[in-house]
């Protein structure tokens, strides 16, 4: 699939850019390098072929899941303005 000029042209149009003729014709080659780019990657047969999440086979590393640090709730409660069981109270934002 190739574009030309003009339509190219129209697209800037719809997006509301102002693009001169030289950049139209740059844009116009770089669009269709990218499209019979997509067609020749369409065109690679697939079959049997797995979906990867990612290319490399890696393992992510997990932190093992244990409590690190102790409650302090009432601590930092009793710093806080305003308090009421057990939350914090904070100013109204939505009306």
């Amino acid at each position: 699939m190739a574009l030309d000029k003009s339509e190219v042209e129209k697209i800037a149009h719809l997006a509301r850019l102002h693009i001169s003729d030289a950049e139209a014709d740059e844009v116009t080659n770089r669009i269709t390098d990218i499209l019979a780019l997509i067609d020749q990657m369409q065109s690679v047969n697939t079959e049997g072929v797995e979906p990867l999440a990612h290319p490399l086979d890696v393992v992510q590393r997990l932190r093992p899941d244990v409590v690190t640090e102790e409650n302090q709730r009432e601590v930092l409660q009793n710093l806080a303005p305003a308090t009421e069981d057990g939350l914090f109270l904070v100013p109204r934002v939505i009306e």
